[in-house]
């Protein structure tokens, strides 16, 4: 799961940055408005942390040009004033929710887990997928009861295909969601993450779909439909 932190106090950023990478995320930090709207246009991501008091462009107007290009991504805006019209006007725009500074660094996070969660249609942290169990809230994998320790890569990438099951999901879009911007990325490492990912859960959930991707499936449904 990739986010967008768009913050201009650089140290709360940085701050922010490493919470965030600790739960599992891949993180691009934007300081001001102009570049905000740029990368939220131009890449991909899972959720977006928008600060409204921005320099060059304030965080409201970057807002309002992301949904004006149909730009749907889960937005989470951080305040520094404590006014209900701040807020409504966030919301108005189109922001899925809102923390008023200061705030706990944890609560942000928990609030994006949300977010995510909700923009994928689902209610419970817990995902599941046959005997294999996600817990969002605490990056635990487990099979059948039991944990499975995976990389922090293989993480991710499990995370983003049972955040969209049955999805057939392409080389190219699990390596823009898994990789932060300044990552030397290499969609050919995907194929070594889901084989090793196999290995580790001794289930295969991940099915290599030729020539599109790869499709999350239970495989006990899939045999039954084959019965």
């Amino acid at each position: 799961m990739r986010l967008l932190l768009v913050e201009d106090d650089q140290d709360l950023s940085r701050q922010m940055k490493t919470v965030l990478e600790d739960g599992g995320y891949a993180v691009d930090c934007s300081f001001d408005g102009e570049d905000a709207h740029f990368l939220g246009e131009t890449e991909s991501y899972d959720a977006i942390i928008l600060d409204l008091g921005l320099p060059v462009m304030d965080g409201l107007s970057v807002l309002k040009k992301w949904r004006a290009h149909g730009i749907e991504v889960p937005v989470l805006i951080l305040t520094a004033r404590d006014e209900w019209s701040e807020k409504v006007a966030g919301l108005d725009a189109g922001a899925d929710d809102y923390v008023t500074k200061p705030f706990k660094v944890e609560e942000v996070l928990a609030r994006v887990r949300a977010l995510i969660r909700r923009s994928a249609g689902k209610a419970s942290p817990e995902l599941n997928c046959g005997p294999v169990s996600l817990n969002t809230n605490n990056s635990r994998v487990t099979v059948n009861g039991t944990p499975v320790k995976l990389t922090a890569q293989e993480y991710k990438l499990l995370s983003y295909m049972m955040h969209h099951p049955e999805k057939v999901i392409s080389r190219t879009e699990l390596t823009e969601h898994i990789y932060d911007q300044d990552f030397d990325r290499d969609s050919n490492t995907i194929e070594v993450f889901v084989t090793r990912i196999r290995k580790k859960l001794g289930v295969n959930i991940l099915k290599t779909i030729r020539g599109m991707g790869y499709q999350l499936l239970d495989p006990e449904e899939e045999a039954a439909k084959e019965g």
